[in-house]
């Protein structure tokens, strides 16, 4: 006779999320929320890659930036709204925008302050996907999307390109070799 248990439950097993579903998560987490208003909720991004990094985010189900078209419009105004209010109450530099790939499932703004002064900036590619051409500022995407009625993806070409830019601070002309040397650049900036 065997003296195994019987593991077999009825109690239903929960199924894993993926991690880039955690957005979705998060917009219904009220410690996370900061505004919500009819089209849009507000959150703080779990792992900041500045003093403050907000995300933008619509209740309405869009994936991507791929998915908007023409009538998205309005929605990306209220984007803009939202954006003017949040740098109305911050007294930081703030800028607003999409990553080109975004990786994260919901389409969502980035809104973030220009110190990138965050334990949570480790990577180059943390650095270049605000600090190059990869992060699409709001403007220009919503200008975009006026002109065109949807937003163009960029050749897999460029977003390697992109990904391996040498680094280079976004506040001077300084060129760093690794991100330990930038981090420790930016935090003079904040000295001045």
């Amino acid at each position: 006779m065997s003296k195994r248990k019987n593991t077999t439950s009825s109690i239903p097993s929960k199924t894993p999320k993926h991690w880039s579903l955690g957005l979705i998560a998060s917009m219904k987490d009220p410690k996370s929320i900061i505004k919500n208003t009819e089209k849009v909720v507000v959150i703080k991004d779990k792992y900041p890659k500045a003093k403050v990094h907000y995300l933008v985010l619509p209740h309405e189900e869009i994936n991507s930036i791929y998915k908007l078209n023409k009538s998205h419009i309005s929605l990306l105004e209220e984007f803009g709204n939202i954006f003017k209010e949040l740098k109305e109450e911050n007294e930081s530099e703030l800028r607003a925008g999409f990553h080109a790939i975004p990786s994260m499932q919901r389409m969502h703004m980035h809104v973030i302050s220009t110190d990138m002064i965050s334990t949570s900036l480790k990577t180059k590619i943390h650095w270049n996907s605000f600090c190059t051409k990869f992060f699409i500022p709001y403007d220009e995407l919503l200008q975009e999307l006026k002109d065109i009625g949807n937003i163009r993806k960029i050749p897999s070409e460029l977003h390697t390109s992109l990904m391996k830019t040498p680094l280079q601070c976004n506040q001077c002309s300084f060129k760093p070799k690794n991100m330990p040397e930038l981090k420790d650049h930016l935090l003079k900036h904040q000295l001045l």
